[in-house]
């Protein structure tokens, strides 16, 4: 995130983004800077207002689904223009290399839509795809990662062509421009991303065109520096001339099929890799078979809200939806709320992990979000004294407090973005997109200026719930199961709260905590979103932040609850909140991942 006074100078000509129809695959000439911002003050972390408002990880991402905003186009125009811009300034979260999820609220039906654009495996994908075959023994997490067989089928591209069409009105080809200017024009390089380089320079040094982008010289850029990426900038424009098919059936999904079955490694590396890099199989068919897919979102209800969210392959909505429930049963107040929060985290997952992948049935999801279910997970919770972790699974077939076997491991994947808009028409976009590692695969495409995820290594690699099945193991064409949980809550059938956040798996339990910091503590959306975090996914101790930790550990631990280490921060979340007045709250982090930045189109009528 960078937070610096690099915001750009939105010179864009009154044509720019006047296109009246998806139809219009014309892509203007846009002036961007990113050198000044023309007086205008820094976006900060909120903003209030009116008009419509955008709450992104970046300002100059955020500065430009504004200009959208202003120019007349809607949430889902502002977003994707959005998104693609954060596909140049956070490249090792996000871009046309990795998938995600689409929530969107649509003013005029008064419904809620989703797109799951989320990475696919090959079609000859096997359970045993992370499997050694020298040893029969799974890969290491750093071996599986930074190799071919982790690479997915890309589902963004997919996805902003898809939503541009069905709500947008804009062409995508218009909306690629700004990002295209960016990566030509450049960035400052602040010290978050120079970290993340330097946290992934071995992996980024075994290949000369990841490190040729992000290790000039050897090296991490230096805080300060400009960073350009103009293989990106023709990437995006030759997309805009000829479509997306350029990807799934074209020369630029020929080169990623390329890298990820010969994987481009430098005859003279920059630093050291202790992993064989392996191929993977994904094949041009692979990537002309692609769709998305329209799954109905999760719903649920929450003291008068309606809350909907993301359906399979993504977990978020149905962990989020059951935790919710099993608060809604009990007496919950501010003096307990973070005890019975922690402990709804870990029932809920514990469910998540034995039940919940691509392939589970609508009944269950059904079930798992009920409030009969929710009352059978909820009668284990004691309001003196803490569950013993990790907590085993609720029997899906019995009714009571009956308990099934204990659930498996939850994944770790880190790098997430997410952003949020909502037009002045009362339109909403929760949209949360990921390569999944920081760095995906390590592996940018030559000469098309755009990393590869790691997608697939979100499947568990051997049975961690055996004897029973383990619904997230690899398979054909199968999705892995994803943690990302974009949000929108609707009260009296209109947008009230809209929210997501990055995070791995303590995505949910972000999500989670902000929704109760709002809508049970009582606090202010900024609050709720500044206020320190702890994550309990079922393991026998709490992640927190280490405010967390000294604020509330002495009352939680006299409950029985344990901590492991500290962590620096979780998730980095955004959220808007419409209010009944008709104005806006947008917010991003203060200070996580190096701070957020949101804003509004008109600061007063």
């Amino acid at each position: 995130m960078r937070i610096l006074p690099v915001l750009a100078a939105l010179s864009l000509s009154v044509t720019a983004l006047a296109a009246p129809s998806p139809a219009l695959a014309g892509a203007p000439t846009l002036g961007f800077g990113t050198t000044g911002h023309g007086g205008a003050p820094p976006l900060g972390p909120t903003a209030t207002g009116y008009g419509g408002a955008v709450a992104t990880v970046d300002p100059t991402a955020t500065a430009v689904g504004l200009d959208v905003l202003r120019r007349g186009g809607n949430a889902v125009d502002a977003a994707l223009a959005a998104a693609a811009t954060l596909g140049v300034t956070e490249p090792f979260s996000a871009g046309i290399g990795g998938g995600g999820f689409f929530v969107y609220y649509d003013a005029h039906k008064r419904s809620v839509s989703t797109i799951d654009g989320r990475e696919s495996g090959p079609a000859t994908m096997k359970e045993t795809h992370f499997i050694d075959p020298a040893d029969g023994l799974p890969y290491d997490f750093p071996e599986a990662r930074v190799s071919g067989l982790s690479v997915g089928t890309p589902g963004t591209l997919a996805t902003w062509d898809t939503a541009a069409r069905k709500w947008g009105t804009r062409s995508l080809a218009s909306l690629l421009q700004p990002a295209a200017k960016v990566a030509d024009r450049g960035f400052t390089v602040d010290a978050t991303f120079r970290q993340q380089v330097a946290d992934n320079a071995a992996a980024f040094g075994q290949f000369p065109s990841t490190s040729a982008i992000y290790l000039p010289g050897g090296a991490p850029p230096a805080v300060g520096s400009t960073l350009r990426n103009p293989d990106l900038a023709d990437t995006y424009r030759l997309i805009a001339r000829k479509g997306i098919g350029v990807l799934y059936n074209g020369p630029v999904g020929a080169d990623i099929v390329r890298t990820v079955q010969k994987p481009p490694v430098a005859t003279t590396p920059i630093g050291t890799w202790a992993y064989p890099i392996r191929p993977g199989t994904l094949t041009t068919a692979d990537l002309r078979n692609y769709r998305v897919r329209t799954p109905a979102p999760t719903r649920s209800d929450f003291r008068g809200l309606t809350v909907y969210g993301m359906s399979t392959p993504s977990s978020g909505g149905v962990a989020v939806s059951e935790a919710l429930n099993i608060l809604e049963s009990k007496k919950v107040t501010p003096q307990n709320a973070l005890h019975y929060y922690l402990e709804a985290s870990a029932l809920s997952f514990a469910d998540r992990n034995r039940y919940v992948g691509a392939y589970t049935s609508p009944d269950v999801l059904r079930k798992l979000v009920s409030d009969r279910w929710a009352a059978q997970r909820a009668c284990q919770i004691s309001p003196t004294r803490a569950l013993t972790k990790p907590v085993p699974p609720g029997d899906i077939t019995a009714s009571g407090c009956t308990p099934a076997t204990v659930g498996g491991p939850t994944e770790q994947g880190m790098s997430t973005t997410n952003l949020t808009v909502a037009d002045k028409w009362g339109n909403v976009v929760e949209y949360t997109f990921t390569i999944e590692q920081t760095g995906g695969n390590a592996m940018v495409v030559p000469g098309r200026g755009f990393l590869l995820n790691n997608e697939l290594t979100d499947f568990n690699f051997t049975n961690t719930q055996a004897p029973a099945a383990d619904p997230n193991l690899p398979g054909p064409n199968k999705r892995p199961r994803s943690s990302m949980s974009p949000t929108i809550v609707l009260k009296d059938g209109k947008p009230f709260l809209a929210l997501g956040s990055p995070g791995g798996a303590t995505i949910i339990t972000t999500v989670l905590q902000i929704l109760v910091n709002r809508l049970v503590l009582g606090q202010s959306l900024p609050a709720a979103m500044a206020a320190p975090r702890a994550s309990q996914r079922n393991s026998a101790g709490i992640q927190a932040e280490p405010a967390f930790h000294t604020t509330y550990g002495p009352a939680l631990t006299a409950l029985g609850h344990t901590f492991g280490p500290d962590v620096p921060e979780l998730g980095a979340a955004t959220a808007i909140e419409l209010t009944p007045r008709g104005s806006f709250i947008a917010t991003a982090e203060p200070a996580r991942r190096g701070g957020g930045a949101a804003a509004v189109v008109h600061p007063t009528r």
